[in-house]
């Protein structure tokens, strides 16, 4: 690897956010998860975490939808909610689901300068009625058209978007570093690899 490829990786590091993540629930259609894991390189968002609890593993994503985007990102795929949630919880302090209620809190609301675990769910049902109660809350995206839902990919990423702006004006992407050995082996493995997807086995 050259010292410019090595420093362009660096620079790019430098930038991940270690205290946001997205959480995919049953999402059936691999070219949704892919512009998902675009969106998440795009703003800095290291890891994604594909919950398949009524749908088999996903072994591919569409690659023209992510523009080799899965190269550069931990996704980490599980069929059980609840280990998952266990997992969540160890590296994130809240974690909230894209659900219409009467509790839900508008995206606007929500700190992104804190740790947070945003859940999108199925194209069709969404968020299901077993990882609600695993969650802390709930959040909507405001709209004011007829039809009150948006394609996954699409909500998603207004979502790390706002979460990209607060971040930024917090000083977020100012050189930061993400802590410890982490960051050392996620440099080592882009190193290796030249960018080979890291899917870590869960269950």
């Amino acid at each position: 690897m050259t010292p410019e490829r090595r420093e362009k990786l660096l620079s790019v590091l430098k930038k991940r956010q270690n205290n946001l993540a997205v959480v995919l629930e049953n999402v059936q259609d691999p070219h949704n998860i892919s512009a998902v894991m675009r969106t998440c390189d795009a703003v800095g968002v290291q890891e994604i975490y594909v919950l398949n609890t009524l749908i088999p593993r996903h072994k591919k994503f569409g690659p023209k939808s992510s523009s080799s985007a899965a190269k550069w990102l931990t996704v980490r795929q599980f069929d059980n909610a609840s280990y998952c949630f266990t997992e969540l919880r160890k590296k994130y302090s809240r974690i909230l689901t894209t659900h219409l209620g009467a509790d839900s809190v508008d995206l606007y609301h929500i700190d992104f300068t804190a740790s947070v675990a945003l859940v999108f769910g199925n194209e069709h049902s969404g968020v299901s009625d077993e990882i609600r109660p695993l969650a802390d809350g709930n959040f909507v995206i405001p709209q004011v058209g007829i039809i009150r839902s948006l394609n996954i990919s699409v909500a998603c990423a207004v979502c790390l978007y706002e979460a990209f702006r607060q971040k930024k004006s917090a000083g977020h992407y100012n050189g930061r570093v993400p802590e410890g050995t982490e960051f050392e082996l996620l440099l080592r493995e882009w190193e290796l690899n030249e960018g080979e997807p890291h899917f870590p086995d869960e269950k």
